[in-house]
């Protein structure tokens, strides 16, 4: 035993055990070669103590004599210490997210607060490595001022991860349209901000006036807004949706539990209590009524329909349905009558995949060409240009991906945006690891039958 103890004390061994650890993890993992540089300052750390004898050993010389610096120096180590550990865990392994909105009831409630698994995909590189430790890409305490530089960018990069995403996972994404950002109004899409200023002064003044009245930014991939949907179209699948019914290649997914969609419910004049929709799981916020007719506007799964269809005070009960073309809707073309509830057929773009480009189906594909595979896309006379070089064809240099929520009828997705670019993906939602009601006190506002729950 005494040998073996011995052996692990060598200064050595624990230079091999260290330098192999950072070799496997951050050069060969990586696949980033000028990490090797790295190699020579852990040398030095256990070898050569360069740098102990000419800056540490003075630190800690001073750390000795004085109680103030000692004291400053932990706290400071201490903090040091957690920031490069905690960005590690954030970048390699998982990282926390929290519900904001109601797009995933009731798979996922408002107040959920989430482990989000970087490995199950694959961890991806930053594309601006230089920012803020632990903000998204605004500095705390201010709605404007950006928490990253992008005086270094790198490309798109994924590690190698315990799987690929599938048919409906549910997954955390960077918003595809969140490229640019109206900085004065960040709730609300640029693209759809643009589409009022163009449909009111048509496409050149409105986009003019756009830029003239509101401070307008754009986001590298990696800083822009965190979304989380369910995988429902694979690269290579054709989605349609038929009276809110989805197909993927002609054949409905598997059951989701949570799936949800807008019900109306009207009721003999009796109102249904507040505590009905609480044992029922209506959130108040939730709950839209209409006096005139006696008629509640509510979202409802397939568990609570067959409930409030038995209450003595509901007379009937039918699904919202939307009518006509929408022109929130993507692909934001009139040629393309389609709505929330009734869509495509829409193939998802695969990698390799060669499409044959038409000025009809231009509208489905064109922001994939121009904006995530960096082309250079016009029509002139008629004529589709890529680079400058007219094109029947496009083959995409990406996979992508159909997302939609789990509350059909309150979900900004793919339904209005498109396609989730393989470089937007971030990693797979795993558990609830807490989960908090906004509408109660503390601590009845703890949900604790979500508590570390695994999500499907």
């Amino acid at each position: 035993m005494e040998k073996w103890w011995r052996f692990w004390k060598s200064r050595w061994v624990k230079f091999a055990t260290v330098a192999l650890l950072y070799t496997l993890w951050f050069v060969v993992w990586t696949g980033n070669l000028w990490l090797l540089l790295g190699l020579p300052v852990i040398y030095d750390v256990y070898i050569s103590k360069y740098m102990y004898r000419w800056v540490w050993s003075r630190h800690k010389a001073r750390k000795a004599a004085s109680k103030g610096y000692k004291k400053t120096a932990e706290w400071v180590e201490a903090i040091l210490f957690a920031t490069v550990a905690a960005t590690l865990i954030r970048i390699f392994f998982f990282e926390m997210y929290v519900i904001p909105s109601p797009s995933m009831e009731k798979t996922l409630l408002v107040g959920d607060y989430l482990c989000v698994s970087k490995v199950a995909y694959g961890p991806k590189m930053p594309n601006t490595p230089l920012s803020f430790p632990f903000v998204h890409h605004t500095m705390p305490f201010s709605q404007t001022k950006k928490s990253f530089s992008e005086a270094i960018q790198w490309p798109y990069h994924r590690l190698k991860g315990f799987g690929h995403p599938q048919h409906n996972d549910v997954v955390v994404f960077n918003f595809p349209a969140g490229d640019t950002v109206v900085l004065e109004n960040q709730q609300i899409s640029y693209y759809d901000i643009l589409r009022e200023f163009q449909d009111a002064y048509g496409d050149k003044r409105g986009r003019e006036m756009l830029q003239q009245q509101y401070t307008i930014i754009t986001r590298p991939v990696d800083k822009q807004e965190n979304y989380i949907k369910r995988l429902i179209g694979m690269p290579g699948d054709t989605i349609r949706i038929e009276h809110s019914v989805v197909t993927v290649n002609g054949e409905e997914p598997a059951p989701i539990p949570g799936l949800q969609f807008m019900y109306y419910v009207r009721t003999n004049g009796s109102p249904i209590s507040a505590q009905t929709f609480e044992n029922l799981g209506v959130s108040p916020d939730d709950i839209m009524y209409n006096n005139v007719n006696q008629t509640y506007c509510i979202p409802l799964t397939e568990a609570m329909l067959e409930k409030v269809g038995k209450f003595k005070n509901v007379l009937s009960v039918h699904k919202e349905e939307a009518t006509g073309p929408s022109p929130a809707i993507f692909p934001h073309d009139p040629q393309y009558a389609w709505n929330e509830d009734n869509f495509g057929p829409l193939w998802v773009p695969r990698k390799g995949a060669t499409v044959a480009l038409t000025l009809e189906n231009l509208p489905l594909y064109r922001r994939v060409i121009d904006t995530y595979e960096d082309n250079d896309l016009e029509v002139r006379d008629g004529v589709i240009y890529i680079n400058g070089q007219p094109a029947d064809s496009y083959t995409f240099r990406m996979d992508y991906y159909f997302m939609m929520g789990d509350n059909r009828h309150n979900s900004a997705d793919s339904r209005y945006w498109g396609f989730v670019p393989e470089d937007h993906i971030v990693g797979k939602a795993s558990f609830v690891w807490l989960s908090l009601d906004k509408n109660k006190s503390f601590p009845s506002n703890i949900r604790w039958r979500k508590m570390f729950k695994s999500i499907k």
